[in-house]
C-alpha cells in the first residue's frame, strides 16, 4: 500500500499568471459533480483538503496543492452543468483551456469521467480536444462503488467505447471504497518525477 500523498493547499488562482512557480504539475479535470474533490481528499487521506459540495460548479478557480516544494496538483474548474450563469461557465472554460494549453510545467492531465453514468458528450468532446493538442492525459472513471457488480463489466466496456480508448487506458476509482486510490498515490508522484 502506498502512503497518502502529503498534499497541502497553497492558493486558488484566477488566471495563469496567478499560479505559483513549480517544476511539475498534475491537473485534475472533469465534469462538474464528477467527484474531483472527494478523490483528492481520498488520495491525501484528508477529509477537508478539497471542499466537497453537492452543488455542481463549486470549484471555480485553479486550486493548487503542493506535494513537494516544487511540484503540485491542480484541481481545475469543472466543465459542463453548474448552477451559474452561462457567461461564468464560459469564463471557467477559457481559464481551463488557457491553463491546459499554455502551462509548460504540466506533466499529466487526469480526466475524471463519472463511472456511474458513463461519458457525456462534454467528456467525449474534451477528450478529443486533448488528443488534437497531443496533451498527456489519463482517464480515471470515478464512483466505481455506485456501479452494481452485475453491470460492472458492461459499464466498463461502454465507458471505454464511449471514450474511444482501450480498457488499459482507464483506471477505475472510488473515493468511498478506495479502489484505484492506491494506484493514483503511486502514479501522481511518478508523473511529477518525485521519488517517495
Amino acid at each position: 500500500m502506498a502512503p497518502p500523498l502529503s498534499l497541502r493547499f497553497v492558493t486558488s488562482a484566477a488566471t495563469l499568471g496567478d499560479l505559483p512557480d513549480s517544476r511539475a504539475e498534475v491537473a485534475i479535470v472533469g465534469r462538474s459533480n464528477v467527484g474531483k474533490s472527494s478523490l483528492l481528499n481520498a488520495i491525501a487521506n484528508a477529509k477537508k483538503l478539497a471542499l466537497v459540495s453537492k452543488t455542481p460548479g463549486r470549484t471555480q478557480l485553479l486550486n493548487c496543492f503542493s506535494l513537494t516544494e516544487d511540484t503540485q496538483v491542480v484541481d481545475c474548474p469543472g466543465y459542463g452543468y453548474a448552477a451559474v450563469s452561462k457567461s461564468a461557465r464560459q469564463s471557467w472554460q477559457e481559464r481551463l483551456e488557457d491553463y491546459l494549453e499554455q502551462r509548460q510545467q504540466l506533466a499529466m492531465i487526469v480526466v475524471l469521467v463519472d463511472g456511474e453514468v458513463g461519458p457525456t458528450k462534454l467528456d467525449v468532446a474534451f477528450l478529443r480536444w486533448l488528443r488534437e493538442r497531443d496533451l498527456p492525459h489519463q482517464i480515471v472513471a470515478t464512483k466505481h462503488d455506485k456501479v452494481r457488480s452485475a453491470k460492472r463489466e458492461k459499464r466498463k466496456q461502454d465507458l471505454v467505447d464511449g471514450c474511444e480508448v482501450s480498457r488499459a487506458d482507464v483506471l477505475w476509482a472510488s473515493a468511498v471504497t478506495g479502489i484505484g486510490v492506491d494506484e493514483l498515490r503511486q502514479r501522481i508522484p511518478a508523473w511529477l518525477g518525485v521519488t517517495r
